[in-house]
């Protein structure tokens, strides 16, 4: 007897058919015609049955805040720093503990259930800390959310940004962060590369670092810290994120730092939707699209996960919580379009992510958490290509959230056409 049986269901590796076993929360059985009972059954009948979506870079203290104080004009990662900055003496803990329960019912709509997020530690008060780790206690029977100690304006710059960094850690938050590029000269970001790895290795805890988030090619700070990875033994406890100065390096170079990355096991965070919008402002013709280099990365080895890094703030006036948006992104301006490169985008928000999160028991294997988002799909191609609806969304092999597919009904020639996205093109062949 299980709890829960999903039926005829295709997996994000290719088998198809398989039905999935759940009791006490987890997967009990994996196999094609399971012969039992269960107390409740979902019929897949054919559609992607994946692991649920993850955002491994966000920023919830900010999001759901578009027009406060006012909008970024510009459209300049600058200018949304700035706007930031003035906004941040305005908030409290109760408006922003609502803004992220909000955005957190969002996200479970549509099946991403994990969720990295950068907290802003300038502020001494510390609100955004304190805020996010009451959502963390309040959202954790649903969904998980790992913060990182994020001094926004730089760990330098700011009298007392260390000290706040260091009171956040002691609070709770598990991750180190930074921004080298953001410091005042170069040789402050490299020192802040050093004092942060040292910091983590120290208290024996990850690493994040918004890291050369620019389009000045000189711009290197990755360098440094998969050398202190390497350094401080850190192996494969260490992200760095955005990377977009990568873009507008030579070939010569990138052809180098790409192969130390790999050697030094440092994970990879591009943030496709935020940085094809924030980068390149300052260029007419031609624009730089504001993406690492994924497929050279993934070549290599490299772990490589998405993020969608804002929504309804001030550097991105867009956003849904929407992982295969992002990943649509990453396919478009990535160049990513070969059916392998594509399926790479879907990991990029599954699996891969939760490689770099460290996640425990995620996957669809007997065993592992019952945790599942069912799609209007057949496979991870096609999810990508339709923006796939969230049939049912499944936690510790309990059903938290369902949506209706998406049906259109037309009247042709006075003969009624059911249109049903998912079944309009044959699935996808290698």
């Amino acid at each position: 007897m299980f709890d829960l049986i999903i039926r005829n269901a295709n997996l994000p590796d290719g088998r198809t058919g398989l039905d999935v076993g759940c009791r006490g929360g987890r997967i009990a059985a994996l196999e094609a015609g399971i012969a039992a009972d269960a107390g409740q059954v979902v019929d897949a009948g054919g559609r992607l049955l994946s692991p649920p979506f993850i955002d491994i870079h966000f920023h919830m203290d900010a999001t759901l805040s578009l027009g406060r104080p006012r909008r970024n004009r510009s459209g300049t990662l600058l200018e949304g720093i700035q706007l930031w900055g003035e906004l941040r003496p305005m908030l409290d803990r109760e408006e922003m503990v609502a803004r992220a329960l909000r955005y957190c019912d969002l996200a479970v709509a549509q099946g991403l259930l994990a969720v990295r997020s950068h907290v802003d530690v300038t502020d001494d008060r510390l609100i955004g800390v304190e805020a996010l780790l009451e959502v963390r206690d309040r959202v954790k029977p649903y969904f998980d959310l790992q913060l990182v100690a994020f001094p926004q304006d730089g760990y330098f710059r700011r009298p007392g940004t260390a000290a706040n960094l260091e009171r956040a850690l002691d609070m709770g938050v598990e991750v180190v962060g930074g921004i080298p590029h953001g410091e005042r000269t170069m040789e402050d970001g490299r020192r802040s590369v050093t004092a942060l790895c040292e910091l983590a290795a120290g208290r024996g805890l990850m690493v994040d670092l918004h890291c050369d988030e620019t389009d000045d090619p000189m711009s290197r700070h990755i360098e440094t810290l998969v050398f202190e990875t390497q350094r401080l033994g850190l192996g494969r406890r260490v992200a760095g994120s955005h990377l977009t100065s990568m873009h507008s390096m030579d070939n010569y170079y990138a052809s180098k730092l790409l192969a130390l990355i790999a050697e030094a096991g440092v994970h990879c965070v591009p943030n496709p939707v935020a940085n094809i919008v924030l980068q390149g402002r300052h260029d007419t013709y031609p624009k730089r699209r504001g993406l690492m280099r994924v497929p050279e990365l993934l070549a290599l080895g490299v772990t490589v996960a998405f993020g969608q890094d804002s929504m309804l703030d001030p550097w991105y006036p867009l956003g849904n919580a929407d992982m295969l948006d992002v990943a649509s992104m990453a396919v478009h301006v990535g160049h990513m379009t070969s059916l392998a490169a594509m399926k790479d985008s879907f990991d990029a928000v599954t699996v891969n992510a939760a490689e770099v999160f460290g996640l425990q028991d995620y996957g669809i294997a007997v065993g592992n958490h019952a945790d599942f988002v069912l799609l209007e799909a057949r496979d991870t191609v096609e999810a990508i290509r339709l923006r796939a609806a969230r049939l049912a969304v499944i936690r510790r092999g309990r059903i938290i959230a369902q949506s209706a597919p998406r049906t259109a009904t037309l009247a042709l020639e006075g003969r009624p056409v059911a249109v049903e996205p998912w079944r309009y093109a044959p699935a996808d062949a290698d």
